[in-house]
């Protein structure tokens, strides 16, 4: 492999395309009902052959299999991964025990009574009118149901309408409750502990608001939990036949096919929730069932393996070329970068290998007139990932036209670049004196050779989405096989939670210890100014 890379770092997309016609057929495939080419991608036959052979030394498939089968592949905390089993068919080779498939399917049941509810303006167990959801939640509890639900839009009822906080600053619940009557609101708080400070801060303000206008009883009934501590959710006031149950081997990030996806399906309809979930389970046949070399999430997993560890690229860019698809690089900067973002193995060895890349992304085409000056002419590489829908998502025929051609430009100009040779024949034409033209045209090279994969959705819809979720998932896992990382735990994340339990106390003027001379400096910079 490391001799492939030596003679890889100089192989030229436009070159290869022109000695390879069938390029696009050879690198291009088709899953779950999206088309995915990624021949814009620096490598030969060779190369995908080689990535191939790495995945089978790292037991891609028989860690996947595992996963699959409820093994207790989540090391550090003794946990199995149970997300693909949350939207299992019958036609599945390999799935948890009984006990867990009659679990997921009864919170289905319930989650489906929940939502139906909502076709009546009522709550299930009430007369109660509901015309709102206020979905509390931070991560995945939060960045997915949002995701899915302006990605779905059309696809909405009428009512409810949903409002989702997540942002412990208080700013965020007084915007959100402006305009909200507690009457005919339902207060939906997702936390898996039911001891997120973030969201619990949130919900006490909720609950406040909802005793304030009528009282703890009547409150109590559009009191909304989603968690796996039932019993901590009641001592904060919500009925136990309110209570939603989150599987202990479901993380945050991979928990929108879930009870946390309650929301989504009451804005959207359980038949269409339901079109989610048989989106993902289609990525899931397809990624059990496809040899490696025509596995997406596995083709997918080891061009970022590819780019990262032998081209260099330390960041990866999400682009999808669709407004209502804006959220989607902020949530695969959590699945990626919380589940990948490691530097020691399932052992506790340290890696001496890049591991997650730095994702980031907004929505085509408002990148073109950001960052996109970076990926072309800047110092870094950055392979870019570009999401196309072709079924235009508007009456606009023209506007999408034009967003598909520079969804497809974008990708093709960062493939071929442009010479100095041509710069000056273009300035030449255009009348520049060639003095000028000589000076000028160093800005307006561009090296090309920039590596991206397009993704092809046929229309944005709930069967699409699901299966594009669904193939970043198992991309993200298989990269975290190879790497030999535990892809389920995310304990980077509670070292600042646990150090902010000890400044807060030092901001309320309670003397702290333990705390360096710059935070200590820093708050008592905010308490002077408080005063």
């Amino acid at each position: 492999m490391a001799a492939h890379r030596v003679a890889a770092v100089k192989f030229n997309l436009g070159q290869l395309f022109r000695r390879d016609k069938n390029r696009v057929a050879r690198f291009s495939l088709d899953a779950a009902g999206l088309f995915i080419d990624y021949s814009k991608n620096r490598i030969e036959p060779q190369t995908r052959d080689l990535l191939v052979r790495l995945a089978e030394a790292r037991d891609v498939g028989a860690g996947r299999d595992a996963m699959l089968a409820g093994q207790r592949i989540n090391v550090t905390e003794d946990r199995a991964v149970l997300h693909v089993a949350l939207r299992a068919g019958q036609g599945q080779t390999a799935s948890p025990d009984r006990a867990i498939r009659d679990a997921i399917a009864a919170e289905l049941a319930r989650v489906r009574t929940w939502a139906e509810s909502f076709g009546r303006g009522q709550l299930e167990t009430d007369s109660v009118q509901i015309t709102d959801i206020l979905h509390l939640g931070i991560g995945g509890s939060d960045l997915a149901p949002r995701l899915a639900l302006e990605a779905l839009a059309p696809f909405a009822r009428p009512r409810p309408r949903v409002h989702f906080v997540s942002n412990v600053d208080g700013a965020a619940m007084a915007d959100a409750l402006r305009g909200l009557d507690p009457h005919t609101t339902a207060i939906v708080v997702v936390s898996k502990s039911f001891s997120t400070e973030e969201t619990l801060a949130n919900a006490r303000i909720a609950k406040a608001w909802l005793v304030g206008a009528m009282g703890e009883e009547e409150a109590s009934r559009q009191l909304v939990a989603v968690t796996s501590e039932s019993g901590r959710a009641m001592q904060f006031g919500v009925s136990g036949e309110n209570c939603f149950r989150m599987l202990d081997g479901v993380g945050g990030r991979y928990s929108l096919w879930s009870t946390v996806g309650l929301t989504l399906a009451a804005a959207i309809g359980f038949q269409r929730f339901q079109e989610l979930l048989d989106g993902a389970r289609a990525m899931d046949e397809h990624f059990m069932t496809a040899p490696l070399a025509e596995n997406a999430p596995v083709i997918l997993a080891l061009l970022g393996i590819w780019n990262s560890d032998f081209l260099g690229a330390e960041a990866q860019a999400v682009v999808p070329y669709a407004e209502r698809l804006r959220l989607l690089p902020n949530y695969l900067q959590q699945l990626d970068m919380e589940s990948n973002g490691k530097s020691v193995t399932r052992d506790g060895v340290a890696v001496d290998y890049p591991t997650a890349p730095i994702v980031f992304g907004t929505a085509g085409t408002d990148g073109q007139h950001a960052y996109f000056q970076l990926l072309h002419q800047g110092t870094r590489l950055v392979p870019v990932d570009f999401i196309a829908v072709a079924e235009a998502m508007s009456d606009y025929a023209d506007h999408h036209a034009l967003l598909l051609a520079n969804c497809f430009a974008q990708g093709a100009a960062l493939m071929r670049g442009k010479t100095q040779t041509e710069v000056l024949a273009e300035l030449k034409a255009a009348g520049i004196p060639l003095s000028k033209a000589r000076a000028l045209a160093p800005h307006k090279v561009f090296s090309g050779n920039r590596p991206s994969t397009t993704i092809l959705l046929p229309r944005l819809d709930p069967r699409s989405l699901g299966a594009l979720i669904a193939l970043y998932e198992h991309k993200v896992f298989v990269q975290g096989q190879i790497w030999g990382i535990n892809s389920f735990d995310q304990w980077g994340v509670e070292l600042g939670k646990a150090l902010g339990r000890s400044v807060r106390p030092a901001l309320d003027g309670t003397a702290a210890t333990g705390l360096d001379a710059s935070t200590l400096g820093l708050v008592a910079r905010v308490r002077t100014k408080a005063r």
